[in-house]
């Protein structure tokens, strides 16, 4: 049988020699400019000293839009638009009338669900199937969610009376573009605040289409602003004199610039940052659900997500199953184009991420682990790894102790629900876990005892706008989503 170079990527070998035909999603529907501007004040503009740079398609290495850097100029232009719109229109609309323009976004972002995946998976990396059937969904479900709360603030406060703080500066990350923003922006505009946004520089292209969503919807002028750049343009954004809140997700070392940075300033602060989640297997969990959900946790989403379950603790009794099972599924995974519906693991974000990934492996076979890796071949061109397992890892080591943000996995043994819950424990950081066990008693006694802000039992990474999130240790302070995520936005 003759098969193309692009279809040998997806072959799959189980005795049968058969193949998967490419299945791409057309980019024929999705309109993007060559040149974006900061958008401040409703408007497109300029960058006050006219520097731009690129942003890339990290699958195919090609340029996709020059994008405005910011300068503290172009922060202040910004943070001034966001004050008068606060002062003059959004503090003193009604309530329900901000929940009205919130859930106008929502509808929005449904209607055009479609395009905004693509340019995601395009200027992310992200497999398409991740971009359209949770990123999106996700972004326009926090709308809906917190348009609903938008009048009933009394409510969630009983007995006491919420206030708007005023303009809140807010800067994501990569690894979730849209949702990172809807996540933050939601919350704000329901509780009567106006924002000033940083998308990540490396994929700032979903939260330029949001603001074109927030023209068409109409949403006042200044309301919501976007401040494309770098680490620079989010530092103006931390410093500025004038804004009253700061919400950021993105590493534990500039978590704790930013937390110096605004020391006594009486800025109310959130900070979503690193994680190393501890996924458990006990013996007596279904085993093929949790090696799903163990591949779904961190090899699905290139273990782009702070929340991750890079960890994994295996009893002993099950563990030659559990390893036999993950190596078996690591060969079934499609590694490539991004843009594929066959695609499993797409295209590391940046080269320097893709490099960063590619020295811890070699820290961990330094440090004497065994490593399994995929055999599937990988696109020449472009920022790919193949899925990893390390084994005959320790405590002390790198790998195990610090966050790698890519598709690889540690993995160790325990005996008993104390030993494992000391291991879990033995972190800096404490954002998510996870527990397999068909034992009722032992869910909650392990979720009870893993210092993590978000738990899973029986599943992983499921996310709900009802539902907070957030970390302790060094995965950050305060929460996001849920009754939770309206506080940090207000004065009670």
């Amino acid at each position: 049988m003759n098969v193309t170079d692009q279809q040998k990527r997806y072959t799959l070998d189980f005795g049968t020699g058969w193949a998967y035909d490419p299945a791409p999603e057309s980019t024929d529907h999705i309109s993007l400019k060559k040149k974006y501007g900061h958008f401040i004040n409703g408007k497109f503009v300029e960058p006050a000293e006219g520097n731009y740079f690129e942003t890339i398609n990290p699958a195919t290495e090609e340029k996709l839009a020059d994008i405005a850097v910011g300068s503290k100029a172009d922060v202040d232009a910004a943070v001034k638009a966001a004050r008068k719109a606060y002062d003059k229109v959004w503090s003193k609309m009604p309530a329900s009338e901000r929940g009205r323009y919130i859930y106008r976004i929502a509808r929005m972002i449904q209607e055009r669900a479609r395009e905004f995946a693509v340019i995601e998976s395009m200027d992310g990396g992200k497999p398409i199937r991740e971009s359209r059937d949770v990123d999106v969904p996700l972004a326009a479900a926090h709308f809906f969610y917190y348009a609903g709360w938008a009048d009933k603030l009394n409510y969630a406060f009983p007995g006491r009376t919420p206030a708007p703080l005023g303009v809140a500066g807010q800067i994501i990350p990569w690894n979730f573009p849209l949702l990172m923003a809807a996540w933050k922006i939601a919350p704000a505009l329901a509780t009567g605040n106006t924002v000033v946004l940083k998308p990540a520089e490396t994929t700032p292209l979903t939260c330029l289409k949001l603001a074109e969503i927030m023209q068409e919807a109409g949403l006042p002028d200044g309301v919501v602003n976007f401040v494309t750049g770098a680490g620079d343009t989010g530092a103006a954004i931390v410093n500025h004199q004038d804004i009253n809140k700061i919400a950021f997700t993105g590493s534990t070392a500039v978590g704790k610039l930013i937390q110096r940075s605004i020391a006594g300033s009486g800025k109310k602060l959130t900070l979503e940052l690193g994680g190393k989640a501890a996924n458990i297997i006990f013996e007596d969990a279904p085993l093929d659900q949790a090696v799903e959900g163990i591949v779904n946790g961190i090899f699905f989403n290139q273990g782009h997500v702070c929340c991750a379950g890079s960890r994994l603790f295996v009893q002993e009794g099950v563990a030659d199953a559990v390893h036999q099972k993950l190596t078996d599924r690591l060969e079934t995974l499609i590694v490539g184009d991004p843009l594929d519906k066959n695609t499993d693991i797409g295209a590391i974000n940046s080269k320097e991420q893709l490099d960063r990934i590619n020295s811890y492996i070699e820290i961990g076979l330094n440090e004497g682990a065994a490593i399994t890796q995929s055999s599937c071949s990988i696109p020449s061109k472009g920022y790919f790894c193949r899925p990893t397992l390390l084994q005959n890892v320790s405590q002390a080591s790198r790998v195990v102790q610090e966050e790698i943000f890519g598709p690889v996995l540690t993995i160790q043994t325990f005996r008993t629900p104390d030993e494992v819950l000391e291991k879990a424990n033995n972190t800096p950081y404490g954002l998510s876990g996870g527990v397999w066990t068909d034992k009722g008693s032992k869910i909650f006694r392990m979720t009870s005892g893993i210092d993590a802000g978000v738990l899973w039992a029986n599943t992983f990474n499921k996310f709900d706008p009802t539902s907070p999130f957030g970390g302790y240790k060094e995965s950050g302070m305060g929460r996001e989503g849920g009754l939770h995520g309206l506080l940090p936005y207000l004065k009670i």
